[in-house]
């Protein structure tokens, strides 16, 4: 049995950008839904954070949710997780944002229970907190699935690019799984048999150059197929004015950074930022220092995002602290921060 699994959703993400609404809405038009239809594949898991905020939602943003996403998920056997930001408090999962917008109209499942779907045996685990910590980790000691889907934290997994989560739960109770996958984190990755999966799309700078997707599980051998979303947001573009320019066609409603290498002719460069704002690019910024030298596709600290220079700035500190929670605290800042947490 093929089974589509996507996470992350985040309906709402950007402060309810309607920008970014319209980018996801894409993705789900013309890639999500149309290759399940393809495929005939008729069921599917979504593993947690449907939407961006836990404490609300923008009426207009729910309305796309509804006509664009949800209503088509009525057409299958869908199944939900709940994340973290799917839920109010941060302590129990049992006010979350499915149930109380869209009633029981799907199965959806704030405790950890195993399920026979297609034959198959699958534990599903929501978001661990204090209240449902000690049922959660009886019922993973107890189930006889091999395949674990789930909201997690394990530790030593990348929580963005570069960052890895250094606070989160021994993977060891994970192990007497064949197969677990899990959302929570944006990046995709692997150690052994536990996989992230990774958000559909691009949300943020670090998200740029970063392959987004979906993934289809074959129940049969325990394969997941990686389904590509070729529609990206962010896009850096290297000027050199030396050489001829290359860069997307298509750059209308994206986040551009234009990364100065060489600039020796003033009015060619005001042109060619005179034709990106042509084009209807929603964000530009430029990165100009012509005093450093710049390879192609390489990595410099000025064309770094947020996070990044965050990192590296706290690595190279001489502080007596531990660095690596120093850096988990950092970055909950910085995703609360993105999402308009309070």
């Amino acid at each position: 049995m093929k089974i589509a699994l996507i996470t992350d959703t985040h309906f709402g993400a950007r402060g309810d950008s309607l920008l970014f609404h319209e980018y996801f809405m894409r993705f789900y038009d013309e890639v999500f839904f149309p290759y399940l239809e393809e495929n005939n594949i008729d069921t599917i898991i979504h593993l947690g954070d449907v939407t961006d905020r836990r404490k609300f939602i923008n009426y207009n943003i729910l309305d796309g949710l509804k006509s664009g996403f949800i209503e088509k998920m009525k057409k299958y056997d869908t199944y939900f997780i709940i994340g973290n930001h799917d839920v109010y408090y941060k302590n129990t999962n049992r006010i979350n944002s499915m149930e109380q917008l869209f009633g029981d109209s799907f199965k959806t499942y704030t405790e950890t229970t195993t399920l026979n779907i297609g034959g198959v045996d699958i534990c599903f685990v929501p978001w661990i907190n204090s209240e449902n910590h000690d049922q959660t980790v009886k019922h993973i000691k107890k189930t006889k699935a091999k395949i674990a889907l789930g909201h997690l934290e394990l530790n030593g997994f990348e929580m963005m690019r570069g960052i890895k989560c250094e606070a989160g739960m021994d993977v060891k109770l994970f192990n007497k799984f064949d197969l677990t996958c899990s959302g929570h984190f944006h990046t995709k990755s692997s150690q052994g048999s536990i996989h992230y999966l990774g958000a559909p799309y691009e949300m943020f700078w670090n998200d740029c150059n970063d392959t987004k997707g979906f993934h289809i599980l074959d129940t049969d051998d325990n394969d997941l197929d990686f389904i590509t979303n070729p529609f990206n947001m962010f896009h850096k573009i290297w000027y050199d004015d030396s050489k001829p320019m290359s860069y997307p066609e298509d750059l209308k409603d994206k986040y551009v950074k234009l990364i100065v290498a060489t600039k020796s002719d003033q009015l060619k460069f005001d042109i060619f930022i005179d034709d990106l704002y042509k084009m209807g690019v929603a964000d530009l910024s430029i990165v100009d220092d012509t005093d450093f030298e710049f390879e192609e596709n390489g990595d410099i600290d000025t064309t770094e995002d947020t996070m990044s220079l965050l990192t590296n700035y706290i690595d190279n500190y001489e502080i007596d602290v531990d660095k690596n929670k120093l850096k988990h605290i950092m970055r909950d800042l910085y995703v609360s921060a993105l999402r308009g947490e309070t």
